[in-house]
């Protein structure tokens, strides 16, 4: 239970941080990440996991819907730009390792300092 409220957590303090992207940088998904990794008391593999999880499934939901909304063309460039062969699919997926990444190590992060604060 703890894992899948870190899962929403971390996805619901990334999309805040999403929502207000014009004053907040794109790693501020670490920090969303890092204070579901801090407040919700978990292992710390399974405190990456579930902010690997959280922004990841952000990312990719946000990515997809920003292609669906601009009919694929900017992913069907940035695909072409990079070494994907023009596969969009890739590039939303590794658009999700990406954030997946930043905020597992966040999350990892808040666990860490909260199991040397106890």
């Amino acid at each position: 239970m703890k894992f899948i409220a870190a899962i929403v957590l971390s996805a619901l303090l990334g999309y805040l941080v999403y929502i207000f992207n014009d004053t907040l940088p794109w790693w501020g998904v670490a920090v969303a990440a890092f204070i579901a990794g801090a407040t919700i008391p978990q292992k710390a593999g399974f405190s990456w996991l579930s902010g690997f999880l959280g922004i990841a499934l952000l990312w990719f939901f946000l990515a997809w819907w920003l292609d669906k909304e601009n009919t694929g063309i900017l992913s069907a460039r940035m695909a072409q730009v990079l070494p994907f062969g023009g596969n969009t699919t890739l590039m939303l997926a590794a658009t999700a390792l990406v954030g997946g990444l930043v905020g597992g190590f966040g999350a990892l992060t808040g666990a860490f300092i909260r199991k040397k604060a106890d």
